[in-house]
């Protein structure tokens, strides 16, 4: 029996083979108005978990905040940049959304456009994961490109989402949304390109 390709894996081998390009395409974007909107809700120096962290610009960005930070990526690739980026200031992990196994260890959680690369099929498990992972109140902020459905794009896998969907992909766990809103995307050569945020807090 032919084994069915894990749209996963081709996301993440994209990631590894681009991580320099995409290094010096997001590594230096002022992303400081999102960050003010998530921080709030959170305890002064409390612990953040970066989930797909990337080259670790937020990661750096939330440490020098005075935040405790663990973060981690599904790119062996995005890890080592991540690493250099940080040093000895956040672990950083290499690991997938669904090896997330801290209970009630975060006071928030921020997943930066990276939860829109779970197959719509693996969202409900994920981010059952990711809930049991933040501290009763605790925040979690994510991003998806706007709009509806799945799609696979230049070797990616997108699940993109509206405020609605949004929601409706969340009911059935412990949290509840305390806010919703669409962006423009910072890059200033994709300034078309619209984004779903949400912020929700663990009951």
């Amino acid at each position: 029996m032919q084994a069915i390709p894990d749209p996963s894996a081709d996301t993440i081998g994209y990631y590894d083979r681009n991580a320099a390009h995409f290094a010096a395409d997001t590594a230096d974007l002022d992303m400081s108005a999102l960050y003010d909107r998530f921080l709030r809700h959170l305890p002064p120096g409390g612990r953040i978990l970066d989930a797909g962290c990337g080259v670790g610009r937020d990661a750096l960005a939330f440490v020098e905040r005075g935040y405790a930070v663990v973060a981690f990526d599904a790119s062996v690739q995005m890890v080592r940049l991540a690493r250099e980026r940080l040093g000895n200031r956040a672990e950083v992990r290499h690991m997938r959304f669904e090896d997330v196994a801290w209970l009630a260890e975060f006071d928030g959680i921020w997943a930066c456009a990276s939860l829109l690369h779970v197959p719509a099929v693996k969202f409900p498990g994920v981010a059952a994961c990711l809930a049991s992972a933040l501290r009763p109140r605790g925040a979690w902020y994510m991003s998806f490109k706007l709009g509806r459905g799945e799609r696979g794009a230049g070797g990616r896998n997108f699940t993109d989402h509206t405020a609605e969907t949004l929601q409706a992909a969340l009911v059935g766990l412990p949290v509840e949304l305390l806010e919703s809103w669409t962006s423009d995307d910072v890059r200033p050569d994709r300034v078309e390109k619209r984004w779903a945020d949400a912020i929700v807090q663990r009951r």
